[in-house]
């Protein structure tokens, strides 16, 4: 994964950059916001860390310019002095978020760790075509998936690795679904998991009323495959901006 770091002082390039390399990313670098928007029209990078306060355009500006060429280029800006009403205009332009100087690396790596999909997505249903079907659209959009159809099974790929939601099919039957989506809010209480059901809305009104901070949201079945991109994309970008607002 490609990361474009810019910043006037060149000692935080070089800092930055040899850390980055260092944990397997390939790092280009800018000395200001306009360098920075002519590199992203001729080398588009996967993610953008860059100075508020830059001579020349500032960081804001140079986002709103990336933005005009790459919309959904994953920008996070950076400075020593952020007031409220910067952080504002920096997320109002698309900003993930303003980080303080000096920074949090670990941080950083988190959030490029999850950026680049590693963290999968657990699809529990018992009808092996579907699991199939999302399997391989979720795959084609860059998600690691695993799949299982034995209920007493999901907590042990919960156990085993970090997932970045779930999806549950309530084909399996309200009252199991139900079960399931107990244990997993038990165990893993902030964990989002997406219900997919044929049974009607007021089915899932009454999981809802059960277990309120254990869905993320209901689809209808039929629904649309763009319906669930949508809904994990944005559990990603939730997760994403969480990392980022950490102490």
């Amino acid at each position: 994964m490609k990361t474009l770091v810019v910043d006037d002082d060149r000692r935080i390039v070089k800092t930055t950059c040899d850390i980055l390399k260092i944990k397997g990313y390939e790092s280009i670098f800018a000395y200001s916001g306009e360098e920075a928007v002519e590199i992203v029209k001729a080398d588009m990078p996967d993610f953008v860390l860059m100075d508020y306060k830059m001579p020349g355009i500032d960081g804001v500006e140079a986002l709103r310019q990336m933005h005009l060429t790459a919309p959904a280029l994953p920008v996070v800006l950076v400075s020593a002095y952020a007031t409220e009403e910067m952080i504002h205009a920096a997320k109002q332009a698309g900003a993930y978020a303003v980080l303080s100087k000096p920074l949090n690396f670990q941080m950083v790596l988190s959030f490029l760790s999850l950026l680049e999909k590693e963290e999968s997505i657990l699809v529990v249903n018992d009808d092996p075509d579907l699991s199939k079907t999302l399997k391989d659209i979720l795959a084609l959009r860059g998600y690691q998936v695993e799949t299982e159809n034995e209920p007493q099974n999901v907590l042990k790929h919960l156990e085993q690795d970090y997932k970045l939601a779930v999806v549950l099919d309530l084909k399996f039957g309200v009252a199991k679904g139900a079960d399931i989506l107990e244990k997993i809010r038990a165990k893993y209480p902030g964990k989002p998991v997406v219900l997919l059901t044929g049974y009607g809305q007021r089915i899932c009104e009454s999981l809802d009323d059960m277990d309120k901070s254990g869905v993320y949201t209901c689809l209808y079945k039929p629904f649309e495959m763009d319906d669930l991109l949508q809904v994990i994309e944005e559990i990603r970008v939730i997760k994403l901006q969480n990392l980022l607002t950490m102490k």
